[in-house]
C-alpha cells in the first residue's frame, strides 16, 4: 500500500493523524521504554521525608484608645521568615548539633496567611538529624525573642512605679479640698433651717387653699348635677315635642279623612236626588210594569239612605277625634312651657353657685400671692444656697477630677500589670512532624513527565522523519 503524497501547501490535520495512524508504534513503543526507565530510576534514587513544625512568635496584649485588645508581635512572622530563609541560624545550629555545614539541610519557614503562625521545614533522609536540626532552631529562636520580652517587662515595672507615686501627691491633695466642703456644708445647714421655717407656713396657707378647692369641687358637682338636671328636662321636652308631631300627623290623617267622607256623602246624596226624580217619572206613568220600577227605585234610596246615615257616623266621629286630638296638644304644649320654666329656674341656680365659686377662687388667688411672698423669701435663701453649692460643686469636681486621674493611673497601672500577665513567649505549636510518605523522589510525577515528554518528543520526530521520506520522494 502506497503512502500518502501531498505537498507542504496541501497538508492538513488529517493528513497528520494518517501519518501519526501509521507509524504509532514509532511513538508508543520508545514512550514505554522511557516510562520503564523513569519508573526504574524513581525507584533507585534515594529518599527524602519532609520534617516541619509551627512556631508562634512572642506576644503581649495592648490596649487601643478605643478600649480594645490587641496582640503585638515582638517579631513579625514575615521578619523571622526571612531570618531563616537567609540562613541566619544554619551556622550556629550546625555547631551546636557538632554537624557539617557543607551537609547541613536547607532550612525553609513561610508564613501561613491570616495567623501569626511560622511554618519550618526541611526536607532529609535522616528524620531524626532534621527533628534535631529544627528543635535547636526552635530554641535559638525563643532565645532572641524572649530577650526582648525582658526588655519589654523591665520598662513596663518602671512606668507602674511612676504612676504610683504620682497617686500619693494626689491622694493628699483631695484631703485638703474635702475639708474646704465640710466648712461650706455647716453653712448650708443654717440657711436649710431657716427654709423650713418659711416651708411651715407656706403649708398652712397650700391647707387653706386645698380646703377651698375642695369646696368648688363640691359646687362643681352640684352644678354637674343641675346640668345633668337640665339634660333631662331638655330630653323630655324634646319627647314631647315628638308626641305633638305625631299628634299633628294624626290630625292631618282625620282631617283627609273627613274631606273624604264630606266629598263621599254629596256623592251619595246627589245619587239619591237622581233616583227620587227617576221615580217621580215612573209615577206619573200607570202600569205594572212601572209599579215594579217604583219598587226597585225605593230599595236604592234606602241603601243609599243607610250608607249616607253610615258616613255621617263617621264623620261625626273623625270631628270627636280630631277635637280629642288639639286637646291633647293643647296639654303637650302646656307641658312644653312648664318644662321650660323648670329649666330656666336650674340655670338661675346655677349662675347662684358660679358666682360663689368665683368668690373662693378670688381667696384663693389672695392665698396664692400670699405664697409667692414667701417663696420669694425662699427662693433668695436657695440663690444664697445655689452660690455655696457651686463652691462645693467647684471644689467637688477637682476632686472627681483627681479622683478621675487616680483611677486612671490605677486603670494604667492595672493595664501595665495585665500586660506582664499577658505576655506568651515564643511557643512551638507543632512539634516537628515527619511526614508519612517521602517527598521525594515522586513516582508518580515522573512517570507522568515521561509519557508526556516522550510522546511529544518521538511524535516530533515521526513526523519529521515522515517529512524526510516524502521529500525524497518528491
Amino acid at each position: 500500500m502506497e503512502m500518502p503524497v501531498f505537498s507542504e501547501e496541501e497538508a492538513t490535520l488529517m493528513d497528520y493523524v494518517n501519518v501519526l495512524l501509521k507509524r504509532k508504534w514509532l511513538i508508543i513503543i520508545p514512550t514505554f521504554f522511557c516510562v520503564v526507565l523513569a519508573a526504574v530510576i524513581s525507584f533507585l534514587l534515594p529518599k527524602k521525608w519532609e520534617v516541619d513544625a509551627m512556631i508562634v512568635p512572642s506576644k503581649f496584649l495592648i490596649q487601643t484608645e478605643q478600649g480594645q485588645f490587641e496582640e503585638v508581635l515582638i517579631s513579625e512572622p514575615q521578619q523571622i521568615v526571612s531570618q531563616i530563609n537567609q540562613n541566619a541560624y544554619g551556622n550556629k545550629i550546625a555547631v551546636e548539633l557538632g554537624l557539617d555545614i557543607r551537609k547541613f539541610p536547607k532550612l525553609k519557614a513561610e508564613h501561613i496567611r491570616d495567623t501569626k503562625l511560622v511554618r519550618v521545614y526541611t526536607r532529609e533522609k535522616d528524620v531524626k538529624k532534621a527533628q534535631q536540626v529544627l528543635n535547636s532552631l526552635f530554641n535559638d529562636l525563643k532565645k532572641d525573642l524572649d530577650t526582648k520580652i525582658k526588655v519589654e517587662i523591665a520598662g513596663l515595672d518602671t512606668q507602674a512605679e511612676s504612676k504610683k507615686n504620682t497617686i500619693k501627691t494626689k491622694e493628699i491633695e483631695i484631703k485638703n479640698k474635702k475639708n474646704t466642703i465640710d466648712l461650706r456644708k455647716i453653712q448650708i445647714q443654717d440657711k436649710k433651717n431657716e427654709i423650713k421655717t418659711k416651708q411651715n407656713r407656706i403649708n398652712d396657707k397650700e391647707n387653706e387653699i386645698k380646703t377651698k378647692d375642695n369646696a368648688i369641687k363640691l359646687k362643681n358637682n352640684e352644678i354637674k348635677s343641675k346640668n345633668l338636671n337640665i339634660e333631662s328636662e331638655e330630653i323630655e321636652k324634646t319627647r314631647v315635642e315628638e308626641e305633638i308631631k305625631t299628634l299633628n300627623n294624626k290630625l292631618t290623617i282625620s282631617e283627609e279623612r273627613e274631606e273624604a267622607i264630606t266629598l263621599e256623602m254629596k256623592d251619595v246624596k246627589d245619587r239619591i236626588n237622581r233616583i227620587e226624580e227617576e221615580q217621580k217619572k215612573v209615577l206619573n206613568k200607570e202600569s205594572k210594569k212601572n209599579a215594579l220600577a217604583i219598587l226597585l227605585y225605593s230599595n236604592e234610596i234606602q241603601n243609599n239612605l243607610r250608607y249616607y246615615n253610615t258616613l255621617d257616623e263617621k264623620l261625626t266621629n273623625e270631628r270627636i277625634t280630631q277635637e280629642n286630638i288639639n286637646l291633647d296638644i293643647e296639654d303637650k304644649k302646656k307641658e312644653i312651657k312648664l318644662i321650660d320654666n323648670q329649666i330656666e329656674q336650674i340655670k338661675t341656680q346655677i349662675s347662684d353657685i358660679e358666682t360663689e365659686i368665683n368668690n373662693i377662687d378670688t381667696q384663693i388667688d389672695d392665698i396664692h400671692t400670699q405664697i409667692d411672698d414667701i417663696k420669694t423669701q425662699i427662693d433668695d435663701i436657695n440663690n444664697e444656697i445655689g452660690k455655696i453649692n457651686n463652691e462645693i460643686d467647684t471644689v467637688n469636681n477637682e476632686i472627681a477630677i483627681k479622683h478621675t486621674e487616680i483611677s486612671n493611673l490605677e486603670n494604667e497601672i492595672t493595664l501595665i500589670e495585665e500586660r506582664k500577665g499577658r505576655i506568651d513567649y515564643a511557643q512551638i505549636v507543632k512539634e516537628p512532624t515527619v511526614s508519612i510518605f517521602p517527598v521525594f523522589p515522586n513516582k508518580k510525577l515522573l512517570i507522568i513527565i515521561a509519557i508526556i515528554l516522550g510522546l511529544f518528543i518521538f511524535t516530533t520526530i515521526t513526523l519529521i522523519y515522515d517529512y524526510i521520506e516524502r521529500q525524497k520522494r518528491s
